[in-house]
């Protein structure tokens, strides 16, 4: 074997698999775990399951990545300071750079009384849940009649075409904090759910709200207008949810029955303040309660705490000083062989395309970091033996490939777009890997 570079990613999403094919095709040998067993992250698992052809070209890309001859796929494997593998135990086998791209694993909650209570979930668990990612896809959901998602982007949209086409609830009410001026969605994505908008509703809250708008500068018909730009290209709808907005409001609490179930999310109303060149949601103190028996907050993500990295501001810490700068942004952790890319170093930045990039970028630091090193040749042999002393079902690319043939047999024969297995144990049996006691 010749002396290379040698390079471990944890995390397989778009950010982990582009960014190891930078460093594989540089030369470098890349050692790829992924928490999960198949890869893809959010591509797999964040995207809206019928989004076929999207996904399909995502996955056509992934699969020429892991067919990379100097790139090893290791699935079903934590890494981190409570994980299968520790951050020292890849040093100890002679790796010389770690890169760091397990997305925003954490859960991001506001603190909120009631967030306890059945019926009060967030986003990133729902959209797991019925992406069919194990262990969420196992976990039990409660969407009732009427639900409030909290959020303006295009997660609050994801789940709202859940709720309107999938599970055809009452009512969806999207609680925004800011004005209609300052949704965060794209119009492609409101095209799932804006043939269930509520237009006589819309109006009534843009009217409510225009005061506040026009006290700084902006212009309630035009928010309007860029609300409906989605109207040409409208899905039929196919439930008779009704979807509506509250602007210019905050959760406070939610509320249960004597049971623990939501009954009530308490809402407080907001001014906008212009401050510093940009304008904030302030609250008013009047409150009012909303009759719901579901509450997701879509209101991002942040990085997994318990990793092993310093954490701040639901991110993964940066080196201020970076001696390795991509395009002036800092990949580098304050340790020196650690660095982290996509969205653990910005948590809930962008879509896939960002990830890829960020990845990529993060990929540069890490090759210009082993500049500084020495060649050597990587022990493959002991990274295989360490694998094999877990004592657990250890996914490689050559299980994957097997694992996607079965799935797309069993998409045919079901006469589907997509089969996906929901849980860890078939999709191992089906690979004829043993389960760990």
């Amino acid at each position: 074997m010749t002396n290379q570079y040698f390079v471990a990613v944890i995390g397989a999403g778009p950010a982990g698999l582009f960014g190891a094919r930078e460093l594989a095709n540089k030369g470098a040998r890349v050692i790829l775990f992924n928490r999960d067993i198949k890869p893809g992250g959010l591509a797999e698992y964040g995207i809206y399951p019928n989004k076929y052809t999207m996904k399909g070209g995502l996955r056509k890309q992934f699969r020429q990545i892991l067919d990379l001859p100097n790139l090893d796929y290791y699935g079903n494997i934590t890494v981190g300071s409570q994980g299968d593998l520790s951050l020292d135990d890849l040093r100890a086998l002679g790796v010389q750079a770690i890169l760091v791209t397990v997305g925003a694993q954490g859960t991001k909650w506001l603190g909120l009384p009631g967030e306890d209570l059945e019926g009060v979930y967030h986003a990133k668990d729902v959209v797991y849940y019925y992406n069919n990612l194990p262990p969420f896809s196992q976990k039990t959901f409660y969407f009732g009649n009427r639900c409030a998602v909290i959020g303006a982007g295009n997660v609050m949209l994801d789940i709202a075409h859940y709720l309107a086409r999938e599970k055809k609830v009452s009512e969806i009410i999207a609680v925004v904090r800011r004005g209609p001026a300052e949704i965060k969605f794209e119009k492609k994505e409101m095209e799932y759910v804006i043939d269930n908008l509520d237009l006589a509703a819309l109006d009534a809250e843009i009217q409510r709200v225009a005061l506040i708008m026009q006290a700084v500068h902006q212009d309630p018909e035009a928010a309007r207008a860029t609300i409906l730009e989605a109207l040409p290209k409208a899905l039929p709808k196919i439930s008779n949810t009704r979807f509506r907005f509250e602007f210019l409001a905050s959760p406070v609490q939610m509320i249960g029955d004597e049971n623990g179930k939501l009954k009530q999310v308490e809402i407080e109303d907001n001014i906008l303040v212009e401050a510093n060149g940009d304008t904030k949601a302030r609250g008013t103190g009047n409150k009012r309660r909303l009759d719901v028996e579901t509450v997701i907050f879509a209101i991002g993500d942040k990085v997994d705490e318990s990793f092993g990295l310093a954490v701040e501001w639901n991110e993964f810490v940066k080196n201020p000083n970076p001696s390795f700068p991509i395009d002036g942004i800092s990949y580098e952790s304050p340790v020196e062989d650690v660095f982290v890319g996509g969205w653990s170093r910005q948590a809930s930045t962008g879509l896939v395309g960002y990830a890829r990039k960020d990845g990529t970028n993060a990929s540069k630091a890490v090759w210009q970091y082993l500049q500084t090193k020495q060649l050597i040749e990587p022990n493959l042999k002991a990274i295989a033996e360490k694998i094999k002393s877990l004592n657990k079902p250890v996914v490689t690319k050559e299980d994957i490939k097997k694992l996607e043939a079965i799935e797309i047999a069993e998409a045919q024969k079901q006469g589907i777009e997509d089969f996906k297995f929901d849980n860890n144990d078939d999709m191992l049996q089906a690979m004829g890997l043993t389960i760990a006691a």
